[in-house]
């Protein structure tokens, strides 16, 4: 069977269409110029896990090396103290003494953020100074209604070993000393990452 002019015509605007159909999915789907999708596999990212670390968390105020430090005051007619801010350096150990093992410290800011109740704005990295996840960190930013039995924030990110890391962390307080502030928090932290 012969092919015509109008038949060859017919089939090459139905494969240029087909080739425009696939060019524009391409285009709009994955390759912007500035954005593309990867293969994890090319990060070294493997299968992912969900790990989880329990520590306590030391905020200290008192003495001659408080880990906290409040650099805002709140307005004295406050009774949330809403509006103070505070940065941290604290440490994380592996049990509630002080003297027990050190495996790391959360460095960040916490702010009270509310005006109804004492709640705080915290934004921290968990940073691991120990073992396989030495130099590490786990970012976590969320609210914090301190008096609360249980608080849960999330786990918002992460490097080295804890790269495109998600999750949520647990707090609930150990013991808190109102005259000095100091307190020590139990942390649970449940983590998924690569």
């Amino acid at each position: 069977m012969a092919k015509t002019p109008s038949s060859i015509l017919a089939t090459q605007f139905i494969i240029l269409s087909l080739l425009s159909s696939f060019a524009i999915i391409l285009v709009q789907g994955e390759d912007q110029g500035f954005v593309r999708s990867l293969d994890p596999k090319l990060l070294g990212l493997k299968k992912e896990k969900l790990s989880h670390f329990r520590f306590y968390w030391h905020d200290i105020y008192s003495g001659k090396n408080p880990s906290a430090v409040g650099v805002v005051r709140a307005p004295t007619n406050s009774s949330t103290l809403f509006g103070s801010v505070s940065m941290i350096d604290d440490p994380l150990t592996q049990g509630p003494e002080l003297s027990s093992k050190l495996w790391g410290r959360a460095q960040g800011f916490y702010a009270s953020a509310s005006q109804q109740e004492v709640g705080l704005l915290m934004a921290m990295n968990f940073h691991f100074i120990e073992g396989k996840y030495n130099g590490s960190t786990i970012s976590v930013l969320g609210r914090n209604q301190v008096f609360n039995k249980v608080r849960e924030m999330p786990i918002i990110g992460g490097s080295g070993l804890f790269r495109f890391a998600r999750g949520y962390v647990e707090a609930r307080t150990h013991t808190f000393t109102p005259n000095t502030g100091d307190a020590i928090v139990e942390y649970n932290v449940y983590v998924l990452h690569y």
